[in-house]
């Protein structure tokens, strides 16, 4: 009997099996879909390069790993980077220890004692969250977060950390032995302590650190950071290293200077700084275009663009760094106040 004709053969490789024929029919080669086939049916077209930003955070992704995927915390967007996390603990290990032994030297614990210990772990928590939480992945894709971690580490950690007047209670945190020879490093009369008040007076240490504000928000310097993850992180600990500096003659923690200094040059040190930054805030939030390659390609959120998410990171820095400076000025003035009169005061810082 004839071999029944199926629907649709037409020729014999389709009536009998791959064995029967010893070899196996060749299958068509699947058509191009997407790029490939726009580039098989317009040969002329060359493709398009891949842009800088993707190549930029392909290689912060292999650095850091990928935002928002799973990692060594076990918690999604919370990473464990070494040069943060051991620094953060060391800190965290000699102040507890230095609070503990002071502790029991006083016959009992003060109420500013136990606040001064919680500026501490506040200020350190705050390092870590601006560094080590979901917000540096989110900082990589919009801008507006890059200003919120600056303003955690520079409007709120910086001043936290200088509220707990850390360095007695580093200092008794080490052994004895060291705990000698950094006194003597910090002694009145020490080249260190000159230096530190060198550093520390009013107008040293406002232009230091607008200096370094301005410095690293222009477009080659921002977007080398942004490209380079060591880059990236020199600007974190510049950044928090020039507020340690600009919040010291305003806190003005140990080691004192030798003089008190009048509450009106600190109100005006504030002002000025708050005016200074409000004009980097405002240049951001009204530039009409996009100063930073890092985040010109492509939208940074669903439904805004990078020109708003740019406008909303100056918004950010103007207001959340305006707001704590003008916070500050009038803690200044209900102390000036209320004060009475004290020894003489500093004609000029």
């Amino acid at each position: 009997m004839a071999p029944r004709r199926l629907r649709g053969a037409h020729r014999l490789g389709d009536l009998l099996p791959r064995q029967v024929l010893g070899r196996a029919r060749p299958r068509a080669p699947a058509r191009p879909v997407g790029a490939d086939a726009d580039a098989r049916a317009h040969p002329h077209r060359l493709r398009r390069p891949e842009p800088a930003r993707a190549r930029r955070r392909a290689r912060l992704s292999r650095a850091r790993g990928s935002p928002g995927a799973p990692l060594a915390t076990g918690v999604v967007g919370f990473h464990l980077r070494v040069e943060v996390l051991l620094p953060l603990l060391t800190l965290a290990a000699l102040y507890g220890a230095g609070w503990l032994r002071l502790a029991h030297r006083s016959p009992r614990i003060e109420w500013s004692a136990i606040a001064r210990l919680g500026l501490a772990c506040g200020g350190l928590v705050t390092i870590a969250l601006a560094l080590l939480s979901p917000l540096d992945a989110l900082a990589h894709r919009r801008f507006s977060a890059h200003m919120a971690q600056h303003m955690l580490l520079t409007m709120v950690a910086a001043p936290a950390l200088l509220l707990a007047d850390p360095f007695p209670m580093v200092l008794w945190g080490l052994p004895a032995r060291a705990r000698a020879s950094a006194a003597t490093l910090f002694a009145t009369d020490a080249r260190v302590r000159r230096v530190w008040r060198f550093l520390t007076r009013m107008p040293i240490a406002w232009l230091v650190y607008a200096l370094t504000m301005w410095l690293w928000h222009l477009p080659p310097a921002y977007d080398a950071a942004f490209a380079d993850p060591l880059l990236h992180d020199v600007q974190h600990v510049t950044f928090l290293l020039s507020a340690v500096l600009f919040w010291w003659p305003v806190i003005d923690p140990a080691p004192r200077g030798s003089d008190a200094l009048h509450p009106g040059w600190r109100i005006a040190y504030l002002v000025l700084a708050a005016f200074q930054g409000s004009a980097l805030g405002l240049l951001l939030a009204l530039s009409p275009s996009v100063l930073y390659a890092s985040y010109a390609f492509g939208p940074a959120a669903p439904g805004t663009t990078a020109l708003e998410d740019q406008a909303w990171g100056g918004v950010v820095m103007w207001a959340a760094g305006g707001a704590v400076e003008m916070a500050a000025v009038l803690i200044l003035v209900f102390r000036f106040l209320v004060q009475e009169e004290r020894a003489e005061f500093r004609p000029f810082p």
